[in-house]
């Protein structure tokens, strides 16, 4: 239903999780300009999150910096962080980052622990006024308060810091919108729990929603991943009553067609500075590193020893899938260090105890297990890939039944025993239960941020004899014929 021409109209545009799809960014720039003009009434652009992602070069090598160029020419009017913001950046490099940004960063459950108060370039709510339309913005981020701590940050209950900041809004303004970057299923509990908001655009769990799902009065919005949809939401208001209402709600694809060219030539000269911050040269090698996931590899052996010494951990566990390619004797830049191993992924440690450790090596061991699809928690890799080791020597007998193969598995000579606790080093992604799920079986975990594996990786290609010793074999086959 259209609305009466003497009533006034507000289209909120949005997007969400576009991950750095610098290709679409330019496409969709055109639909916002074609939305804003079409629209007769007022227009309010909002992102909710992961705009940016540090697996794309053109935001690797700018550090953020061609993600806010594309925000300022786009013409957003405010922003929310995402996980993909808040934990792949510290918190000065978000603060430089942002300093050329020309809207509002909004997000109400991030402090700094040094002042209890948000950092200085984010700011709890904000009132907007369009028209006659007062709109108070409220953002929050998932609240992952284990990593946010070892960045200096304090992450609270987003329910609750969304609830208090509704109570302070609701007689000021016209409509609440909460830029939530929850996900689906606490954007639901936020409906239930706090029902004065009027409307929660949501991220982070990439969810779909064609049309607003109405929660009690508040409708829910969300417009997929990676920039394959744009989100408008209209509302009217009655000059009778004054009553505000949604009378329209929708997501467009975004198909190809007529681009921004002033966004494209942005990205096109960020693009340019990044492949030459990435070019710089970090180290030589004077040997081929190739990678496999289906059988030990020298670049697999490299990572686990990188993670290993880094973590300074009696063993190290990862997984080949980490890395896209294998690496090329000669001069190696950053660029590619970043190519071959993309993944926002940081290190950590636990106390593992052996028949995990165990029943992780036997696993890993399995084909599908090998060309299993892992999507999310920071993998951008394809397939998981086998489990690449440091500090163990393993004998195993790939003929054998499945959990059977492995004939003997040593730390530093001694067996491994199962009822014993080991110091493990390995990844934060495993610690969600993803791909080897054992692996979050671990206690006294230690997330180390904010290193990612392939500033692991550049270290370890810098120390002395680490290639000679990848190309030495910790997987050792022993089949009965063979006794």
């Amino acid at each position: 239903m259209l609305p009466d021409t003497d009533e006034e109209t507000l289209t909120i545009i949005y997007t969400n999780d576009l991950h750095s799809h610098f290709g679409a960014m330019s496409r969709i720039a055109a639909m916002i300009d074609d939305l804003r003009s079409e629209s007769k009434g007022e227009a309010l652009l909002l992102d909710i999150g992961d705009h940016m992602d540090r697996a794309a070069p053109e935001t690797e090598g700018t550090m953020g910096l061609a993600n806010v160029d594309v925000l300022n020419l786009t013409g957003y009017d405010a922003i929310t962080i995402g996980n993909n913001e808040g934990l792949t950046f510290t918190p000065e490099q978000l603060e430089a980052t942002y300093a050329s940004l020309n809207c509002p960063v909004i997000c109400n459950n991030i402090l700094d622990q040094r002042t209890g108060q948000p950092p200085s370039w984010m700011r709890k709510r904000h009132i907007i006024r369009r028209g006659s339309f007062s709109i108070g913005l409220i953002g929050a981020t998932a609240a992952f308060s284990d990593f946010y701590s070892l960045l200096g940050l304090d992450a609270l209950d987003p329910l609750e810091t969304i609830q208090y900041d509704v109570e302070q809004l609701r007689q000021e303004v016209d409509l609440i919108v909460v830029m939530s970057h929850l996900g689906i299923v606490l954007d639901k509990q936020l409906a239930e729990k706090v029902p004065d908001i009027d409307l929660i655009i949501g991220g982070h769990t990439h969810h779909l929603l064609e049309e607003p799902l109405f929660v009690g009065k508040t409708a829910l919005t969300a417009a997929g991943k990676f920039g394959r949809y744009l989100g408008k939401i209209k509302y009217r208001k009655n000059p009778t009553n004054g009553r505000i209402e949604l009378y329209d709600g929708k997501v467009l694809q975004v198909e190809p067609g007529i681009e921004n060219e002033v966004v494209l030539h942005s990205i096109d000269m960020d693009r340019e500075k990044a492949q030459n911050q990435l070019s710089r040269t970090v180290t030589i090698t004077e040997r081929d590193l190739p990678i496999s996931y289906h059988n030990e590899s020298p670049f697999g052996n490299l990572l686990a020893q990188a993670v290993r010494r880094f973590t300074n951990s009696d063993l190290s566990m990862v997984n080949s899938g980490q890395l896209l390619s294998g690496l090329p004797s000669g001069a190696i830049s950053e660029g590619m260090l970043h190519e071959r191993c993309p993944s926002p992924i940081n290190p950590c440690t636990m106390r593992l105890k052996g028949e995990d450790i165990l029943y992780t090596l036997e696993q890993s061991l399995l084909p599908e297990m090998m060309d299993k699809e892992i999507f999310g928690y920071g993998f951008r890799g394809k397939v998981l890939g086998g489990i690449c080791v440091d500090g163990l020597e393993l004998v195993y007998n790939p003929d054998a039944a499945p959990y059977q193969q492995i004939i003997e598995a040593r730390i530093a000579g001694i067996p491994l025993e199962p009822t014993v606790t080991y110091t493990v080093g390995t990844l934060d992604m495993f610690t969600f239960g993803v791909g080897y799920e054992r692996l979050q079986y671990g206690d006294d975990m230690e997330f180390m941020l904010p290193l990612f594996l392939r500033d692991l990786l550049r270290l370890e290609l810098q120390t002395t004899e680490a290639v000679d010793s990848c190309f030495l074999n910790r997987w050792k086959i022993s089949r009965p014929s063979d006794l």
